[in-house]
């Protein structure tokens, strides 16, 4: 007889004889309003993924093919999260090394459970079991009805007498059925941050991730959109937008199969990282938060700024923001307690909420004068401040403003009193130079004792009746080495987000709504991991209004509008204040400027942009989100934004290095109400100019609108213009 049949036949009655002990239950659906993902117990008990994409009916979810038969010389076809060890020959979901040294791992359905909170929330937890080792996996689903996005992360524990070592664990495994797949990613640098990138992913195995530990999200993004079948548009195709909610070391892979299947798996960097687990503790992973649109990106951008506001993706995100005046671009570091008087002074005259004090403010053995000294001693610099912290409190106060500080809490310098009292905080390798970035270090938050400095730190600002922080992290991690976990290296880059996130909750647990913005020199922290404890975060470093453009453009492919920091600096003065205002007012929009040098109209025109803006504002940050023309596309840029009751809109045009008598063509609007009729205003203009828009002062039906649309130039696109429109239902 054959012995590869013989062998063949033994393997598939290994595989279905746990069918005679149990019934596979019915098909498991996590659903949305819009979305199935269907999951399917197999007849040898294994747990499959049957389907995913647009709603089906229940009649429908019955006619889907069951897993199996299974071809004894392969691999099962989707199994949804896969093991590695036993028949599996492609990427594995989760690895793990028993405790007598067994790589295998097998797992077999154990139950469901499902729940409801509300008319929106449905959670649903899957019980994967080891047959032999008592391993378990617990697969956690949360559907989110109305905003169509489902949330998903993993938790593995076990029983065994030592430890396991967990190799490879990612938060969930999904996938897509196509002829081909179009990958769309955000990668950059330094001032360089969104950028979109997309390629078509083929047969074998793509990896997007970090291994900065610190700032994550430096070069790539752990966000992507991939559209089925041929690149989506805003407004059609097929398309999956996910986002992994961690604020260090991610991993993103892309694996095309022989079947051409795409499998999917987003979760922590295993990089020296081999997790040891100890018997009756959970491991639990990242949450990956995933939409699906059948009607392009602008849809699947929109189900994800809704949930992000209303679900608790950014903190209080129905909640209004303030509008600010940062001092970093008019003093530095380099300023007096009169100078800050007055700036704070010119905030209240701009009209802005909030004055904000940057880097510069500390420091006394170490005076921070500079990046390279003070960066650890966060106490008042006693020649700069002589008040301390409290007169510009009391100060911003009388001014009926708010008083925000900046704290880089997770980093020190060499030269500073903290680095001499306490080498054993700092990250950094035994018999090894130290190697230093923005000539600075980062502190070892796996240690208890440095997580009660950075949020003593950061509590004792917050006594002080200050009312916003900026919280920021320039620094990625080298020279990877924690003596507080001595031998156990291993982990240093997931205890650190842990332990990071310690932090944050405790002070989010007494300051539940303090507005905080998240800055990692820029936009290096964009993950709503760390987001749900912050109102904002700082897009880049870079505020020239041309790369801005691009940049907030990319990062509202899956960050709503009120979370991106966007402010009018002097980066580059050759751009006018309207268009680098323009520009900004495009997100939370905020000053980095010397408001006593701009000309008395300059004043006038900002004074009344600020009113402008915080009218407006529900829209901006509440509204629905509709890309109408992208800067990858041309240079004619347009972008509007609606509000739930279709009654109210704003649009923003922007031309960039426009040819010389480059053509102007209207923008068909989105989103509007055909049957109503909207009042069209141009804003933003400066003291004594008229607009020169056709449009402005006209009224039109929203079918017009939408089907004719609108010229968002005027009669020649002149380069780096712009144009803001107000467009309100009477």
């Amino acid at each position: 007889m054959n012995l590869r049949f013989v062998y063949g036949c033994l393997l598939l009655f290994a595989r279905i004889t746990p069918a005679l002990a149990q019934t596979p239950p019915p098909p498991i659906a996590i659903e949305t309003e819009h979305i199935s993902l269907v999951l399917t117990v197999g007849g040898n008990q294994k747990l499959y993924q049957t389907y995913l994409g647009a709603k089906l009916t229940e009649a429908d979810k019955q006619l889907l093919p069951k897993p199996g038969p299974f071809d004894a010389y392969a691999p099962a076809p989707n199994e949804a999260y896969v093991p590695a060890g036993t028949d599996n020959l492609f990427e594995p979901a989760i690895r793990v090394v028993h405790a007598d040294g067994n790589p295998g791992l097998a797992l077999a359905f154990a139950d469901v459970k499902t729940s409801q909170t509300g008319d929106n929330l449905t959670t649903t937890t899957v019980h994967l079991r080891d047959p032999v080792y008592p391993v378990d996996v617990l697969l956690h689903f949360a559907a989110y009805q109305k905003e169509d996005v489902i949330k998903t992360w993993t938790e593995i524990k076990h029983r065994e007498k030592k430890p396991v070592v967990l190799t490879q664990y990612a938060s969930a495994m999904l996938r897509l059925h196509a002829p081909h797949y179009w990958l769309t990613q955000l990668h950059g640098d330094w001032a360089s941050e969104a950028k979109e990138t997309q390629s078509e992913l083929t047969s074998g195995l793509k990896v997007i991730d970090s291994k900065l530990g610190t700032r994550p999200s430096w070069y790539h993004t752990p966000s992507f959109l991939v559209a089925l079948d041929k690149p989506a548009t805003e407004t059609s195709g097929e398309v999956l937008a996910g986002t992994l909610a961690w604020t260090g070391n991610f991993r993103l892979a892309f694996e095309v199969d022989n079947l051409n299947t795409l499998r999917m798996l987003p979760g922590i960097n295993p990089y020296a990282s081999e997790y040891t687990l100890p018997a009756n503790q959970s491991f639990v992973t990242p949450e990956f938060i995933f939409t699906y649109s059948t009607t392009g990106k602008g849809q699947a951008s929109r189900n994800l700024h809704r949930w992000a506001r209303r679900q608790g993706g950014t903190l209080d995100g129905t909640q209004p923001r303030l509008t600010l005046l940062n001092n970093w671009e008019t003093t530095y570091a380099k300023f007096t307690e009169p100078r800050l008087d007055s700036l704070i002074g010119d905030a209240a005259k701009l009209g802005v909420d909030l004055f904000l004090l940057d880097d510069g403010w500390f420091g006394n053995k170490f005076p921070r004068n500079n990046d390279k000294a003070g960066l650890g001693d966060w106490q008042p610099n006693k020649t700069k401040l002589p008040n301390g912290i409290g007169h510009l409190v009391q100060t911003a106060t009388k001014a009926d403003i708010k008083f925000g500080i900046w704290v880089e809490p997770e980093a020190v310098n060499p030269k500073s009193e903290l680095y001499s009292k306490h080498p054993d905080w700092i990250l950094r390798l035994p018999k090894r130079p130290e190697d230093l970035s923005r000539s600075q270090l980062v502190l070892d938050l796996n240690n208890p004792k440095v997580q009660d400095f950075v949020y003593n730190t950061v509590d004792g600002l917050l006594s002080q009746n200050v009312g916003y922080i900026k919280w920021d992290n320039c620094r990625m991690i080298t020279n990877a080495y924690s003596q507080y976990l001595g031998k156990d290296q291993s982990h240093l880059y997931i205890g650190y987000v842990q332990g990071l996130y310690k932090v944050l909750g405790r002070l989010r647990q007494k300051y539940p709504h303090l507005p905080m913005m998240l800055c990692a020199g820029g936009g290096s922290r964009a993950d709503y991991g760390a987001l749900k404890y912050f109102t904002e975060f700082w897009t880049s470093d870079n505020t020239d209004a041309f790369e801005r453009v691009f940049i907030q453009w990319g990062f509202l492919n899956f960050f709503p509008a009120n979370t991106l920091a966007s402010h009018v600096t002097n980066w580059n003065p050759q751009h006018t204040l309207k268009f680098r205002t323009d520009v900004a007012m495009m997100g939370k929009l905020g000053y980095d400027i010397d408001v006593a040098k701009l000309s008395a109209d300059e004043q006038q025109f900002s004074q009344q942009v600020v009113k402008d803006y915080k009218r407006l504002s529900p829209v901006i940050w509440q509204g629905d989100l509709f890309r109408l023309r992208s800067p990858y596309e041309g240079n004619q840029v347009a972008l509007m934004y609606v509000d739930e009751a279709q009654r109210n809109a704003v649009a923003f045009g922007y031309n960039l290095h426009t040819r010389f008598h480059e053509a102007v063509i209207p923008v068909k609007l989105q989103g509007l109400d055909p049957a109503k009729r909207y009042k069209v205003t141009e804003i933003n203009l400066m003291p004594g100019q008229k607009s020169d828009l056709p449009a402005h002062g006209q009224t039109y039906s929203g079918d017009y609108l939408m089907k004719v649309g609108l010229l968002l130039s005027d009669g020649e696109a002149k380069q780096l213009t712009s144009h803001v429109l107000e467009l309100t239902a009477e």
